[in-house]
């Protein structure tokens, strides 16, 4: 039998609009979206279907908007698959706490709250330290990690989200970050012939702050202290965490895990390769559009992935994977 892992997205995924065609079919959609408002104490549903974009895109808003809009899309496809047949689960950043829901980990209603506490704490601390990010495409790690230190004489500039191969994400104060750039425009990728250079891309990311940094310290100690009002269960299924990129099948470890990721690099990479070597090939992603699949695909070309965003996603994945 081949073995499946669901997969959940993180912040950068959001669009206005996302989840409406699941609320307005599935009552259990419905449902997730109109609880999330309880809970929050504001229409969080309004600005997820009617924006305006900009705020959709503020960091306290963005976080509990793409996790609820995830969960619904879990618990629409829940209603036509069994999760017997699901082997892992994970998801990119904010995606984790979406794949803890799905793991049985932590009840929908504990883990909104736990969401909206950790989407106030970063922006938070995104506010006080005024930081950004970038994506450098084509660049090996050696590569990356050579610019950041050059970079670092300006300021904090770290890697950050190594998503892919020749895709890192890296994070840190405004100053070292165009400075970063600055580096990227001579860079050539290695080993390109001189007639065939292509130059290293480096793409500012539309984003409040400088996420999975050192920058989000403070951030991560408030978060370890809300942690401690939860109670974790055992995963039904192994969660792969992005701090270790190790599979978990002890509720216990979690906390600790979700504290060092708001402040660490998310070992994207890792964490893929570590479930396409227990097996598993074939990718789920469930939540606003299919970044992480794209990921996936580059990390692991011959991975059969999959997304469910709406209808007509959620039928041809169905069809696909029958078993």
């Amino acid at each position: 039998m081949n073995k499946i892992a669901l997969v959940f997205p993180g912040q950068a995924s959001q669009y206005v609009g996302m989840g409406k065609e699941f609320y307005d079919k599935y009552p259990v959609a419905k449902e997730t979206f109109d609880v999330a408002n309880e809970i929050l104490g504001y229409d969080l549903k309004k600005i997820i279907f009617e924006g305006p974009l900009e705020q959709l895109t503020q960091t306290k808003y963005t976080q509990p908007a793409v996790f609820v809009t995830s969960v619904a899309c879990f618990k629409v496809f829940t209603m036509n698959y069994q999760l017997s047949t699901i082997n892992y689960c994970a998801g990119h950043s904010l995606g984790e706490y979406s794949a803890l829901v799905a793991s049985e980990v932590l009840s929908f209603e504990d883990a909104l709250k736990l969401v909206n506490s950790r989407a106030n704490f970063i922006q938070s601390a995104c506010e006080k330290t005024k930081g950004t990010m970038l994506a450098i495409l084509g660049a090996e790690k050696n590569e990356v990690s050579e610019i950041c230190t050059e970079a670092s004489n300006t300021g904090v500039c770290q890697a950050v989200n190594f998503n892919a191969p020749r895709q890192i994400v890296i994070s840190g104060e405004i100053a070292a970050i165009e400075k970063a750039k600055q580096l990227c425009s001579p860079r050539l990728q290695s080993g390109v012939s001189e007639a065939n250079t292509k130059r290293i891309k480096a793409i500012p990311l539309a984003v409040s702050g400088a996420f999975h940094s050192s920058l989000m310290k403070e951030a991560a100690e408030k978060m370890a202290e809300e942690l401690k009002k939860f109670s974790f269960q055992n995963p039904k299924f192994p969660v792969v965490s992005n701090y270790d990129a190790e599979i978990t099948t002890d509720g216990s470890k979690i906390p600790e895990k979700l504290v060092k990721q708001i402040a660490s690099p998310v070992l994207w990479i890792d964490s893929i390769n570590k479930i396409i070597s227990n097996n598993c090939e074939i990718f789920i992603e469930l939540g606003p559009k299919n970044i992480v699949s794209g990921m996936i695909k580059k990390i692991q070309p011959s991975a059969k992935t999959f997304n469910i965003e709406n209808e007509a996603t959620l039928n041809l994945t169905l069809e696909q994977i029958k078993i």
